[in-house]
């Protein structure tokens, strides 16, 4: 593996998940395989834990962080070819990406979709120009379309909380204040179809996901129906993608509450806004398993840079 860029590059989930769960037990076992290397962070986008959870993903293995927000502390940067750079745009994908590659040893992106243009979006260009134009391993720290380290996060909390060998996962549409991008939706479901698990997803009409990426998985209208008998609820607005990135309609009843959740495990990626999404009975009652998830990011973090510093 030369790059990570989605979770479709995973071939065995489970193992994958198991070795996660070996670097949890002693995060510093590999403290030396990145000592005198460098990961670069740069960040279209803002972030938490995605930022602070690679970071210490890398000092666990002895790398040095250098963290860039692109959008405020770098010049803009050009993504097309032949363009007359007359505008805005100041320094071109290529001299951008190689000089990084010549700063860091692997570099993460985190850049999401315009949600303007679907075709542009899933086209990945930012990702893309990055993993052609740099000479060193590149990871998805979130792109258009997919969150892959957020997916892999998922799918070592929902092995590690499960109490029974083939649960009930259900992916529910919750409403929200802005549009919101498809990417954690995407990987998670992409994750889900490699996972022992009866897996559902619940939006409302007009919120179907990308059917290429959902395939065959049962799609239900109702949440009430999707989500009895779940063992875990995962939380997600995303905007409509068949009415690209638009807000058909706020359905505010699809908002989590203790009465809906019964027995269920919580799962949210962050940050999530209390009494919008969910209520705040459910985050901070019993069953909420959002900060073990978010604690989880850092051993799927580097895992895969585990992998990254051995293949190279």
């Amino acid at each position: 593996m030369k790059h990570f860029s989605s979770i479709s590059q995973i071939d065995d989930l489970n193992l994958w998940i198991n070795q996660a769960l070996e670097i949890k037990k002693n995060p510093l076992q590999d403290a030396d395989l990145g000592r005198n290397k460098t990961i670069g962070l740069l960040f279209f986008n803002s972030s938490l834990r995605t930022r602070l959870s690679t970071q210490k993903a890398a000092t666990n293995l002895g790398m040095h962080s250098i963290v860039l927000n692109v959008s405020k502390e770098a010049w803009a940067i050009e993504f097309e070819d032949g363009t007359i750079m007359n505008g805005s745009t100041a320094e071109h994908i290529k001299e951008a990406a190689a000089v990084l590659s010549q700063y860091c040893d692997v570099i993460g992106l985190r850049a999401f979709p315009q949600l303007v243009d679907r075709v542009k979006d899933e086209s990945e260009h930012i990702l893309k120009a990055f993993i052609k134009y740099a000479s060193v391993p590149i990871i998805n720290m979130e792109s258009s379309t997919e969150h892959p380290l957020q997916a892999l996060t998922d799918a070592i909390t929902i092995s590690e909380f499960k109490t029974k060998k083939r649960p009930k996962v259900v992916l529910s549409w919750c409403p929200h204040t802005k549009v919101l991008p498809h990417a954690v939706a995407n990987s998670f479901v992409m994750t889900m179809q490699k996972m022992d698990v009866d897996f559902v997803i619940a939006n409302p009409k007009g919120y179907n996901l990308n059917p290429a990426i959902t395939k065959d998985i049962k799609i239900e209208h109702d949440q009430e129906v999707a989500i009895q008998h779940a063992d875990f609820i995962y939380a997600k607005n995303w905007s409509s993608y068949e009415h690209y990135g638009r807000i058909r309609k706020v359905k505010s009843n699809w908002m989590i509450t203790q009465e809906k959740m019964k027995d269920a495990k919580f799962m949210h990626c962050l940050p999530v806004r209390r009494n919008v999404v969910v209520e705040d009975s459910v985050l901070d009652g019993p069953n909420s398993i959002v900060i073990e998830q978010s604690n989880n990011r850092t051993f799927a973090a580097q895992l895969v840079l585990k992998k990254l510093l051995q293949h190279g």
